[in-house]
């Protein structure tokens, strides 16, 4: 019996928690520092702005917003207690306790009442959920009126020669620099795997629009080998 997707994911993410951020700077080539920059710009948070991060595994995001609103509540959740544990430690360390708080919950069913976060953001994990439609519902039912839904997430370069190469690293060497350096060849084979039947971002984007979304936005970053999504609540929402 084949195992469901959801149980398979939480035990990859459980198993590489541990080496999760160092292998995160290695396989983006530190990249991924730069995209959460560029994400965090475009968001503008104010201070004082509440939201809510899903899929925040160690918390890197959950903190640079926290920093970014300064007095606004901050709402980590995730499924992995591994990954929660490490991020908790990262907010310790900085005595953000007061202003974040971690969950471990589902983001396909946010224990959360209408309207409440000013944004709701997910980082490198909507390709990983069972229903990514699902969760855009869920993080539309959540955040204010005329507040954003964030995602930002790997993607699928379009211009050759780029894409071949592209393609190559993520398939081939991707999973064999997990094996050498975390020790786990079939969790960073999963890798590539969780990205040959998701959207490519202008798919993404149309993802965004039906879901209801106005001024839904497509930023293509580092020749498409990720991308920034962002939605606006309709104040009618």
């Amino acid at each position: 019996m084949k195992q469901p997707k959801e149980q398979f994911v939480l035990e990859v993410f459980e198993s590489i928690a541990p080496k999760y951020d160092m292998m995160n700077s290695l396989i983006s080539f530190r990249r991924h520092k730069a995209w959460r920059k560029f994400t965090m710009k475009k968001m503008n948070v104010q201070e004082g702005d509440t939201a809510l991060d899903l899929c925040c595994g160690t918390c890197d995001w959950t903190i640079s917003t926290a920093e970014a609103s300064r007095t606004g509540k901050i709402i980590g959740l995730d499924f992995s207690r591994n990954m929660l544990s490490i991020g908790q430690e990262k907010i310790n360390h900085k005595g953000m306790q007061q202003q974040i708080e971690l969950i471990h919950g589902d983001a396909m069913q946010l224990p959360f009442e209408d309207n409440r976060f000013d944004y709701v953001t997910i980082g490198f994990g909507l390709r990983n959920v069972p229903d990514l439609r699902q969760v855009l519902k869920e993080m539309q039912r959540v955040v204010k009126p005329g507040g954003k839904v964030v995602c930002l997430e790997v993607s699928k370069p379009t211009w050759q020669p780029f894409k071949s190469l592209y393609f190559l690293y993520f398939n081939k060497i991707l999973p064999l620099i997990g094996k050498l350096v975390a020790k786990k060849y079939e969790q960073y084979r999963w890798l590539p795997e969780s990205l040959v039947n998701f959207p490519d971002h202008k798919q993404l984007l149309q993802i965004f629009k039906d879901t209801g979304f106005e001024q839904s936005v497509a930023y293509p970053l580092t020749g498409g080998v990720a991308a920034l999504h962002i939605g606006t609540k309709g104040e009618q929402s």
